[in-house]
């Protein structure tokens, strides 16, 4: 199949997706109308699951840094991930479960997602907290746009660019109580830079995940994404664990069945499922509800104390979603 014109494309002449949500033309046009509305409502929903499965991860994953290292905890959710997808494999067309031309595609997203971002993500909780955490994690959403650009030629649009700015502020303003001074009071630390170096590998993956998501399924993309990167995370927590021991205990084993099944098995393949209708840049808007369903599940489960300006920042980062996702014209290159 032979590219369009520009060599750099990752669209291919006349090509159509597995998916009749993502058809495109040559050079790099989704065409009009291929994605509708509903579809695009499907997205939001799968991309909202996926984020208050992971909601719960940064929680868990800081109260655990005391019993397992980063990159055995990696290792163990993605082995039990690994195994559920490859059954769900067995049942996908034989082209999929090839990695074909897609192979630089597929390892490039499974070292940003599974080698590169959660190791990195509990390795900056060791050293900071959950607010800087999410924070950081706010800026995720903008950087996944100018990526997408640079590397798959996805467009950015203005709408995508606002919802983004909006979502950040909901964000500040959530973690922050509405208060500039707690905001200028701050201190980061540099756990915080290596949250920040998530946040950027995050965004890679996003962008990989779209990709290879043009050619095949969901499932097919995150499992050979997950068979590829397995191993190599594997070698290097059989070192750590001879560094950092693990600590098991009944409350730990059951927080880490949660994150196997929870953020990993249900959060990934959500969180693909919608980038494939909502691109790579639409779906990352979505990102900065990680904090909002944080505090509804505190509210629900601990019984924290739900104030106003959680409805009012926490409307900001829902309307900027909607905002960047829903009623989106055609996309050009």
């Amino acid at each position: 199949m032979q590219n369009s014109g520009n060599p750099l494309s990752p669209y291919s002449q006349n090509e159509r997706s597995i998916y009749p949500e993502q058809r495109v033309a040559a050079g790099g046009e989704i065409l009009k109308g291929s994605v509708t509305w509903r579809q695009q409502a499907l997205g939001v929903i799968f991309v909202n699951l996926a984020t208050l499965c992971w909601a719960t991860n940064a929680v868990l994953g800081r109260w655990l840094r005391d019993d397992i290292g980063p990159l055995t905890l990696t290792t163990l959710r993605f082995t039990v991930a690994t195994a559920f997808f490859g059954i769900l494999l067995r049942g996908r067309p034989a082209q999929e479960r090839r990695y074909g031309k897609d192979k630089w595609w597929i390892l490039g997203m499974g070292l940003a997602g599974v080698v590169g971002f959660s190791p990195l993500l509990y390795l900056g909780l060791r050293y900071s907290t959950a607010v800087h955490s999410s924070l950081i994690q706010g800026f995720s959403p903008l950087i996944t746009a100018l990526i997408a650009g640079l590397i798959i030629h996805e467009p950015v649009t203005r709408r995508q660019l606002a919802g983004a700015v909006v979502g950040l502020v909901g964000v500040a303003g959530l973690l922050s109580g509405g208060s500039l001074t707690f905001l200028l009071r701050l201190q980061f630390n540099p756990g915080d830079l290596i949250l920040l170096a998530s946040a950027v590998v995050w965004a890679f993956y996003a962008v990989f995940g779209r990709r290879v998501m043009r050619n095949r399924s969901p499932v097919a993309a995150t499992a050979l994404s997950n068979f590829i990167s397995l191993p190599l995370i594997a070698a290097a927590a059989a070192f750590e664990v001879q560094h950092i021991p693990l600590n098991l205990r009944m409350e730990t084993i059951a927080a880490i069945a949660h994150i196997c099944v929870v953020p990993t098995i249900i959060g990934y393949w959500s969180w693909n499922r919608g980038v494939t209708t909502l691109g790579a840049g639409g779906a990352m808007v979505f990102y900065n509800t990680l904090p909002l369903y944080g505090a509804v599940l505190g509210a629900v489960l601990l019984g924290e104390p739900l104030g106003m300006f959680h409805f009012v920042f926490g409307g900001l980062i829902v309307a900027g979603g909607l905002w960047a996702t829903l009623g989106r014209g055609q996309y050009r290159s």
